[in-house]
């Protein structure tokens, strides 16, 4: 909102294909890139927005109507042609809305209390130092062409399970697999198992609701 849609798509397109472009010719070997939350269609839409289902993977089928997200697909796009070119490791960062140590205590009584003010981040979070953890494990694993993760937190930013919570509150969006008891539903699972990531900051070790 600081600039004219259009302004926002081309300078985030355009930035992103010049620093991909740049490091894949100078044969730089691993490219760790940050795309957003933003492209699973909720954040920025307009209107009250569903998702189309949950948990929210990285096989979804990502339909943003924002220029800033639809800028991030792009980024996500050239980054995968980059890597089929090149042969060299790109992996993107689907970054969750990112929380600083200071900002638990000022945030999380409306994220917690208010948790429909949330919907437009999934009820996820990732603690900017967990964020540094996952980018220093995307450093030290290689050999894995071009991929998508989602970078997030574990836990659900709700007093209730995760189910109950969205039975009761997004009841008209599909769940396609079982959850974990407090999952978020933006599902950091596939960092988990491919990069080893570990939680280090769950959210109730800073805000007691």
């Amino acid at each position: 909102m600081l600039v004219p849609d259009n302004e926002c798509f081309s300078a985030n397109v355009t930035a992103t294909y010049n620093v991909i472009e740049a490091a894949s010719k100078l044969g730089v070997k691993k490219i760790i890139t940050a795309s957003s939350e933003t492209t699973y269609g909720v954040c920025f839409s307009e209107g009250d927005t569903d998702y189309h289902s949950f948990p929210l993977e990285e096989d979804y089928d990502v339909d943003p109507m924002d220029s800033y997200a639809l800028s991030k697909i792009c980024g996500e796009k050239t980054a995968r042609g980059f890597a089929r070119r090149f042969g060299n490791d790109i992996y993107v960062l689907r970054v969750g809305n990112v929380v600083e140590p200071h900002e638990y205590e000022r945030d999380f009584p409306t994220h917690v209390n208010k948790p429909m003010t949330r919907k437009r981040n999934a009820w996820s979070y990732i603690d900017a130092r967990d964020l540094g953890q996952m980018c220093d494990l995307a450093i030290q694993k290689s050999g894995l062409g071009f991929q998508i993760f989602n970078a997030t937190n574990s836990f659900i930013t709700t007093k209730l399970p995760t189910k109950q919570f969205l039975q009761e509150n997004a009841p008209n969006t599909p769940v396609t697999r079982e959850m974990g008891e407090w999952e978020a539903p933006l599902s950091n699972r596939k960092i988990k198992e491919v990069l080893g990531f570990k939680d280090e900051h769950d959210w109730r070790q800073y805000y007691k609701p």
